[in-house]
């Protein structure tokens, strides 16, 4: 049905937390999304599909796989440490997960396979985002994970791959269900060592601007050249590439928003529908 693309910082599971939407800090935050809410009511996707980074909930440092899967009927929110609400809980769907599992490695990728997975806050926070107040999540949940935090890392060129694979997967599912695309992550941002605080508006606008009409641009860049353009946490935007690739040759945008800072991040949320 289409795509939509959100930070995730953990401040904003606080300003969500304690009711601070609408204050000067986080306003032009919160004002990107009702436009995608509005559209997930119109097109009421039934499963997501979601592209993001684990943060130490399944692996750390001494066990970091490039790709990974889940393949579970359920995924539970666990307590990071942030001080945030332990979050609801999704509902898995294997098949679909089996099914995409089984074309990526078609395609020659090695994704780590995970029949038992935790979300943290880089896919509650942007459902927390899209559906607020809900009762319980709208949408079955296939999560997929890519390394953004341990070196050496996956080149953007081979997450728009990736991404490629999972779309002909999403083409070739014999099911009915309407499928939704989520990229989370970033954008610019820092977060230790000399450059603590670093944004990168130009290079933030480059991403946004060519995501929809030219994937391919976004991978022009090295990881080094990433990291030195968006910050050592901004290389996330694999996550937004990757699903770019999910949704198809081609992507139109109906919606964008982008803010610095909030909690020291360039934030954005773009919103895209294919064709």
């Amino acid at each position: 049905m289409g795509a939509y693309f959100t930070s995730h910082v953990p401040g904003i599971g606080g300003a969500i937390h304690r009711g601070d939407q609408q204050t000067p800090y986080w306003k032009p935050f919160f004002d990107g999304f009702p436009r995608v809410q509005e559209w997930l009511c119109e097109v009421k996707p039934d499963v997501a599909v979601v592209f993001s980074n684990d943060h130490g909930l399944n692996f750390f440092l001494d066990k970091m796989p490039t790709f990974a899967v889940g393949a579970a009927a359920s995924y539970a929110n666990a307590d990071e440490g942030w001080g945030l609400p332990l979050y609801k809980s999704f509902k898995g769907h294997p098949e679909l997960s089996w099914h995409i599992i089984e074309q990526m490695v078609g395609d020659e990728f090695d994704p780590v396979t995970c029949q038992e997975m935790l979300v943290d806050h880089a896919i509650s926070i942007p459902f927390e985002l899209a559906y607020p107040g809900a009762g319980e999540w709208p949408v079955k949940l296939v999560p997929i994970g890519i390394n953004t935090v341990q070196h050496p890392l996956p080149s953007a060129k081979r997450c728009l791959a990736l991404g490629r694979s999972v779309h002909k997967a999403l083409a070739s599912w014999q099911g009915d269900e309407r499928i939704v695309v989520i990229g989370t992550g970033g954008l610019s941002h820092q977060l230790d060592g000399a450059r603590a605080g670093f944004m990168n508006k130009e290079y933030d606008l480059f991403c946004l601007d060519n995501i929809a009409r030219d994937p391919d641009a976004l991978t022009q860049h090295s990881i080094a050249d990433i990291v030195r353009l968006a910050g050592t946490q901004g290389v996330e935007i694999l996550n937004w590439i990757a699903a770019r690739g999910a949704l198809g040759p081609q992507g139109h945008e109906i919606h964008r928003n982008y803010h610095a800072p909030i909690s020291n991040t360039a934030a954005a949320t773009l919103l895209l529908e294919p064709g």
